[in-house]
């Protein structure tokens, strides 16, 4: 029986603007420097692939096909303590500003050293005060545009 892993110890990092024709491989992302490591993350959420259904209504039989379409990454949440000296997320913030994708990869704390790579846009940053003994957060929202690659 295989032992859990908890999130503790994960790492987030957002490297330089990327074309989409320039990352399409588990080696581009590999060679990618420089990686700015993102800190005071508190919570990174889901992501992954998942297919669009594609449906068609015959007349005749007034039974539904369907089929596996468009496969889609996602958008990552990425929830942050709001630190303005932070690099990494000072580095997110810009790359909000602009209409470039961006590389990131993701170091889980396994035994096998999985990382995931991706290139996504942030999306936006919106930042959260709350009320008297909240802790200042911001959270990104990272829209994926490419396949999540692996390596182990």
């Amino acid at each position: 029986m295989a032992d859990i892993i908890t999130s503790s110890g994960t790492r987030i990092y957002i490297g330089p603007a990327v074309l989409a024709a320039a990352s399409d491989t588990l080696a581009e992302y590999q060679a990618i420097t420089p990686w700015t490591e993102i800190g005071l993350v508190e919570s990174i959420g889901e992501f992954g692939d998942s297919a669009s259904i594609v449906t068609f209504a015959a007349i005749n039989d007034s039974r539904m096909r369907k089929q596996k379409g468009t496969r889609d990454a996602g958008d990552l949440t990425l929830t942050v303590a709001h630190d303005p000296a932070d690099v990494g997320q000072i580095a997110v913030e810009a790359a909000e500003a602009t209409s470039s994708a961006y590389a990131f990869k993701v170091v889980l704390p396994d035994s096998g050293g999985t990382i995931k790579f991706f290139r996504a846009f942030v999306a936006s940053q919106p930042l959260n005060v709350g009320g008297n003994d909240n802790v200042v957060r911001k959270t990104y929202q990272l829209a994926i545009d490419s396949e999540i690659f692996t390596e182990t």
